[in-house]
């Protein structure tokens, strides 16, 4: 009784406290270590967004690059800045943790967003502004790109080790074994998401208003200083948290079952999976260990379980040639992730939109209230801004409602909630196609179609739908992907599981700059400009948000049926369990006991 008492006064799943003991759980971890880390997202955010909203009109304003050459650099850094999220991951589970990883890469992005504040306010490294009511224009020479590039890069690959493992690092702040912090983990991920919408809508509004009308220097230079500030209080709570040591590289552990399995590939099963290597744990001292059940899906990798009767009574055997079932189980995981992941990927083809063409679009409207002018980028403060909203209802209203009406503690599921943003991000393009078409036969009616530099006489405000509903995608998409894929995913893989997340919005962007190159080349030919010229007011960009729509809904059907293919892991009935359980400790008893006569059986059979 006292032993289960001592047991539930610590954290579940091996986690640590500063000094490496087990956490205790009221010491350490819960909201006030947990605020901490939401601060340091909430930083993330303003750089990355403050650059990425309005990096475009700079680089077409100022830099005198083309449209889609502007949309491809915007879209070029955030692919990558979300690709790199996947070597932060690798990073911190394989050799610094997640805590040291967001200090060291905060600070390397902090340097990033100021070499970027020190590059834009610079006249030496900006092209003479246009002459001849821009008719003659000088564009940015090599020397001017080439230290732009390098401040934007030096972002990315800090902004890739800070947002892999902030997600997982606040998770861990919970106990996901304990009822009461269950629950408090259920609302983590909406008010992690509710700060990424605060950071970003300082960004589009107070940012974007500061880079256009004080000076690029500022408008860089106090998110710069804020993500340093996150990282001092970050170093400062350090007490207060809750450590997961790193255990290898996950690459590497998912390597060596593939090996082991090809190894072994002909070898025949056992009929019962109690004679595929256990992993022999079950040492009530260590409280940390964790073991995954078998599960039948992907036979052909249990191979690399199977034992070697020659190797039975061996203590020990190369990790390439023979793997344990959690080893495989949790390859298994991985495994499943990958169809979901890929059609999460369109989504964010149609996100980038909205930091590109759209904001492209609204320069060329009529954005003014009374005497002040909407600054173009500005407009994405109605993306946050349904961001926030539909966040708030979900946790407020939509999520209790649904509880009570499915039983369920999530209210709706994972991929649920993405499958809501899919629907939502093909309904946003539609609306997109529309206005576009408005906003050309306008330009035509008033003779505009020639002149690059008219405001055509619409109002931005009718930008405001797809804005909107993108928004509201994202509210769904993203907390249903980010909740699935660190709750889906082993734990001693949650940071590389979040790069994986996160490399879905990567993909998003690069194939939106594929797509973007693509249907200029095939639109462009002889007089014809193509669809997305540098003068948007002879091009059919409303054609290409229907390519966008079509492709999404196609994206649809296969994410239902990737989605109806999906079990959970409850559905498999192969939860992690912590080693001390009664079940677990009966099991590997048995085992002990009768592995090596089974075994000799199986052989002789």
């Amino acid at each position: 009784m006292e032993e289960e008492q001592n047991l539930s006064k610590f954290a579940s799943g091996g986690v640590l406290d500063k000094k490496g003991n087990p956490a205790d759980k009221s010491k350490t971890g819960g909201w006030t270590a947990a605020a901490i880390i939401l601060g340091a997202e909430l930083s993330e955010r303003m750089c990355v967004i403050g650059i990425a909203s309005n990096l475009v009109t700079y680089l077409v304003g100022k830099l005198h690059l083309s449209n889609a050459d502007a949309a491809n650099i915007v879209t070029n850094f955030m692919g990558t800045l979300y690709l790199l999220c996947l070597f932060g991951g690798f990073i911190a589970d394989s050799l610094l943790g997640r805590f040291k990883t967001i200090a060291i890469f905060g600070t390397i992005q902090a340097l990033g967003v100021g070499l970027l504040a020190f590059s834009t306010s610079l006249p030496s490294l900006q092209p003479p502004a246009c002459t001849d009511n821009h008719q003659s224009c000088i564009q940015a020479s090599g020397k001017m790109m080439a230290f732009l590039y390098a401040s934007l890069y030096i972002t990315a690959f800090g902004v890739g080790g800070v947002k892999s493992n902030v997600s997982g690092f606040g998770s861990d702040q919970f106990d996901n074994e304990d009822p009461k912090e269950q629950r408090k983990m259920i609302y983590f991920f909406n008010r992690f998401y509710f700060c990424i919408s605060i950071g970003s809508l300082f960004a589009v509004t107070v940012l974007v208003y500061i880079q256009d009308n004080i000076g690029r220097g500022w408008g860089y230079g106090i998110p710069a200083g804020s993500m340093i500030l996150a990282v001092a209080l970050l170093l400062g709570g350090s007490y207060l948290y809750r450590f997961r040591k790193p255990v290898g590289s996950p690459l590497t552990q998912i390597a060596r079952v593939l090996v082991a399995a090809w190894r072994n590939r002909r070898m025949s099963l056992p009929p019962d999976p109690s004679l595929l290597n256990q992993d022999g744990y079950g040492n009530a001292i260590d409280p940390t260990k964790r073991r995954i059940l078998h599960t039948n899906q992907f036979p052909c990798l249990d191979k690399a379980a199977i034992l070697d009767p020659n190797m039975v009574q061996s203590s020990k055997s190369s990790p390439w040639k023979l793997a344990t079932v959690t080893r495989v189980e949790e390859v298994k995981m991985v495994l499943r992730l990958l169809p979901i992941w890929s059609s999460c990927i369109m989504f964010w083809t149609v996100y980038s939109q909205m930091t590109t063409f759209s904001v492209e679009q609204a320069d060329t409207m009529d954005r003014r209230i009374g005497s002040f002018k909407i600054p173009a980028a500005s407009l994405q403060i109605f993306l946050v801004g349904s961001i926030m909203l539909f966040t708030t209802l979900s946790e407020k209203a939509i999520v209790p409602y649904l509880r009570r009406l499915t039983g369920n503690v999530h209210g709706i599921t994972s991929l649920q909630r993405i499958s809501v943003g899919l629907v939502l991000s093909i309904v946003a393009m539609l609306a997109a196609a529309l206005v576009e078409k408005k906003r050309l036969d306008t330009a035509k009616e008033h003779g505009l179609s020639q002149n690059q530099n008219a405001t055509v006489p619409v109002s931005v405000y009718w930008l405001v739908p797809q804005f909107f509903l993108v928004g509201a995608g994202e509210a769904f998409a993203y907390v249903g992907q980010l909740e699935f894929f660190i709750k889906e995913s082993p734990v001693t893989m949650k940071s590389m599981s979040t790069g994986l997340f996160l490399s879905t919005l990567s993909l998003g962007f690069y194939w939106s700059s594929l797509l973007v190159t693509m249907v200029n080349k095939v639109t462009k030919h002889g007089k014809n400009r193509g669809w997305l010229p540098s003068n948007l007011n002879s091009g059919r960009l409303d054609y290409f948000y229907w390519l966008l729509a079509v492709l999404s809904v196609i994206n649809l059907v296969i994410f239902f049926f990737f989605a109806r293919w999906y079990k959970y892991k409850e559905e498999w009935g192969s939860n992690e369990e912590d080693e001390n359980s009664t079940n677990m400790k009966e099991l590997n008893t048995n085992l002990e006991k009768t592995k090596t006569e089974e075994l000799e059986v199986y052989v002789d059979v």
